[in-house]
């Protein structure tokens, strides 16, 4: 047996996944509370322990893991204008699966520098002026980062010839401090790569340390990368294929969790219809977002606020009714639906979580009008064509509705601006193993890829 070990070390639980690579077959999954604050190996070890064992014992052939736990991959990032490399920096620190706390433009100030004082993110990504443009604000920027009072990782991914003067500064109270390529050398051109590579890297080098998930490296092959980032190259790999074998083709992963409500899509996302023009930044063939007010149990209130009227048109429920369901998270947030009610109430807040998540995912589409008459004008993707939707996540793994809540991401004509998927086909990662298989993806693609294929199924 060629049994491959796949551990995801999460905020909240250690989920693992044993894989037969031979048989490309799961042996097993379990999952059991995080320990970060004791041991991580404590939930690790209470995870392995609810899958059966084989009589001769385990000989795992690899054994990988992600982590978002202790809060996740957590990054502030400052860049020169807000709508272009501050914009940049952004894509660049979610693509390489962290949850950005914080975006800055132009000069930091002393107001910003507290921000990053209370947050204490585990990496700062500096930004700024393209190649050849404004020097000044990236090193302005350095020197006052420079005087922060505690040491961070700090990513420089600002003008070529002014980054290594600004780690120079930098590296005065910072460490370590890593120069990537400009995210955006020239103006509207993105280039996030670099960038990308060098936040795994801090990542894997320091900060895997400071979470407490060293403790686990001596059991461990490697922690290979933060969950989310995981997640993405699955979705990659399930999208574009390997090798001999096809994917799925274009496609959307609609993750719904506790706290956020995380969207990857894998489009292109160009207009779909002749005489729309493209405007803004080109959008990341593999996009993520990150939706921290959109979780259905810690960001539950902040679910309610966001929906409106809609959850409470959808529901034909009171304001009480709602308060005091939501009263039953705040006091249990592990709660877990007791009546039929309940379970009304959660599909509603799925459906709401995925519609609105989807909705600040997609473009959008106005009508400008010229003397020559009507322009439409498109920002972000076209996702109307997509033709997969995929659902993983806790509500959408244990109710028993779960189309009725993925049908938030579909195209509503009352809102017709809002270019979400028309008419998509609807998948379930029943298993939960999209990290798991991001993980194989490293050291066994095309097995990895099948595996989905199987297990991830139609609704």
């Amino acid at each position: 047996m060629q049994a491959v070990l796949l551990i995801d070390f999460g905020s909240t639980y250690t989920k693992v996944t044993i894989v037969d690579l031979e048989k490309e077959e799961i042996l097993g999954t379990a999952r059991a509370g995080t320990t970060v604050e004791t041991n991580i190996m404590d939930g690790l070890y209470a995870a392995l322990a609810q899958i059966p064992e084989p009589p001769e014992g385990w000989n795992f052939i690899r054994k990988l893991a992600c982590s978002s736990a202790a809060g996740g991959l957590k990054m502030m990032a400052s860049g020169l204008v807000k709508e272009l490399t501050a914009e940049a920096a952004r894509r660049a620190a979610l693509g390489a699966g962290a949850r950005v706390l914080e975006i800055f433009s132009y000069e930091l100030t002393s107001q910003d520098l507290d921000k990053i004082i209370s947050s204490r993110p585990d990496i700062l990504l500096l930004a700024g002026g393209t190649d050849g443009g404004n020097k000044e604000i990236l090193l302005k920027n350095a020197e006052m980062l420079s005087t922060l009072p505690m040491s961070l990782p700090v990513v420089v991914a600002g003008n070529k010839a002014a980054s290594a003067q600004a780690a120079d500064l930098l590296r005065q109270r910072h460490d370590p401090v890593v120069v990537a390529d400009n995210v955006m050398p020239d103006l509207g051109i993105l280039a996030v790569d670099s960038a990308r590579i060098a936040i795994r890297d801090v990542f894997l080098t320091h900060i895997i340390r400071a979470k407490g998930l060293d403790k686990a490296e001596e059991f461990l092959e490697r922690i290979l990368m933060p969950t989310p980032a995981a997640v993405l190259s699955a979705a990659e790999l399930l999208a574009e294929g390997h090798g001999s074998e096809r994917g799925l083709g274009e496609l959307m992963v609609v993750d719904v969790g506790g706290a956020t409500t995380d969207v990857h899509s894998i489009a292109k996302g160009d207009p779909s219809k002749p005489s729309v023009m493209l405007k803004g930044l080109p959008e990341p063939y593999a996009k993520r977002t990150v939706e921290g007010d959109l979780g259905m149990r810690y960001s539950s209130e902040a679910l309610v606020e966001a929906s409106g009227r809609r959850l409470y048109d959808y529901l034909g429920w009171t304001d009480n009714q709602v308060t005091t369901q939501l009263r039953l998270y705040k006091d249990d947030p592990w709660r877990i639906p007791q009546t039929d009610d309940e379970a009304r109430f959660d599909a509603a807040m799925g459906r709401m979580a995925v519609g609105l998540a989807v909705d600040r995912h997609v473009g959008t589409i106005e009508v400008i009008y010229t003397p020559f008459g009507a322009t439409y004008v498109q920002h972000g993707k076209d996702l109307t064509p997509l033709p997969v939707v995929i659902g993983t996540g806790g509500v959408l793994l244990h109710h028993p509705n779960v189309l009725e809540i993925l049908k938030g991401s579909v195209f509503n004509h009352g809102e017709p601006t809002l270019l979400k998927p028309q008419n998509p086909s609807f998948y379930l990662d029943k298993d939960y193993i999209l990290a798991a298989m991001g993980l194989l993806r490293e050291v066994a693609p095309q097995a990895a890829l099948r595996m989905m294929k199987k297990y991830i199924v139609q609704l």
